[in-house]
């Protein structure tokens, strides 16, 4: 089932996505209350995808599924080749950073370009939504945390990103997390770790790798950051992203205004946001 948060010019709703159309599930707001009370949900959600209807997707304006997450978190160095195109060595341990909740965008909203730096970049990534309350999740246990999948941005300042150790101010200037562009539920997924992921600007590829290649596969990343945090429905993670970002590229390639980016998993769609200066 792919559900998703949109706007048809009265403030955000719940949908369903069917085809090309989408069906209100009688619900204003974000997805987040749905997702806590999925389990009992569920079946009336159901009925009403089963009565088909709607209205065109293309009618509408898609927002980010869950519009304030509790708890944004985003892993870094987590494919083989964009560790050795960052020049680092592979980690030991998980490397995570935050992602403020001002950060989230649309799945077709534009991109900044900061006033405060230019340097911006674009990062593929698997997003994986909580559904169930937890802490100490084992590995085994983690599938049943999970509620759902997307497509993500994690867009990056690269100035701010390098100039301390901590990453999290490069990573959270504003629309700088678009995801979506609908939620994907897990169950419509067997295997997260063998979907083919890949990143274009204007059109040219960037980006082309598979799910597999994680270093840290989604699992054992809820494991880890649920020994430290209780982690909560519509918590979101960024799973980490492939080689071929701009800052690697020989002249380097940083995003300007104008620029098109298109994100896109496979089975889970895709996102696409226009850059454009800050006013």
């Amino acid at each position: 089932m792919k559900l998703a948060t949109y706007d048809r010019g009265s403030g955000p709703r719940c949908g369903v996505v069917l085809g090309e159309t989408i069906v209100d599930l009688g619900r204003e707001g974000d997805l987040l209350p749905l997702i806590v009370d999925w389990d009992r949900l569920r079946p009336e959600v159901e009925e009403i995808a089963a009565a088909g209807g709607g209205v065109p997707l293309s009618s509408v304006r898609l927002r980010a599924p869950v519009l304030r997450p509790g708890k944004i978190f985003a892993i870094g160095l987590n494919y083989a080749d964009h560790i050795e195109e960052s020049k680092m060595e592979r980690p030991q341990h998980q490397v995570w950073f935050t992602k403020a909740q001002t950060s989230v965008n649309g799945p077709f909203d534009p991109i900044q370009i900061p006033r405060a730096s230019p340097f911006v970049d674009y990062e593929v990534e698997l997003v994986a939504v909580i559904g169930r309350r937890g802490r100490h999740i084992t590995r085994e246990q983690a599938p049943a945390h999970i509620f759902g999948w997307c497509v993500g941005d994690d867009v990056t300042e690269r100035m701010w990103q390098h100039r301390t150790p901590q990453w999290s101010l490069g990573k959270s200037f504003d629309t700088h997390a678009p995801f979506g562009p609908w939620i994907t539920t897990a169950d419509e997924i067997p295997d997260p770790h063998a979907l083919a992921i890949r990143c274009s600007v204007n059109g040219e590829a960037r980006q082309t790798s598979n799910t597999r290649h994680l270093v840290f596969d989604v699992f054992d990343q809820i494991a880890h950051l649920s020994q430290a945090m209780t982690l909560e429905p519509g918590d979101v993670i960024f799973t980490g992203t492939p080689g071929g970002v701009g800052a690697a590229m020989d002249p380097r390639q940083f995003l300007k205004a104008g620029d098109m980016v298109c994100c896109e998993i496979e089975g889970l769609g895709h996102i696409e946001n226009r850059c454009e200066a800050e006013g």
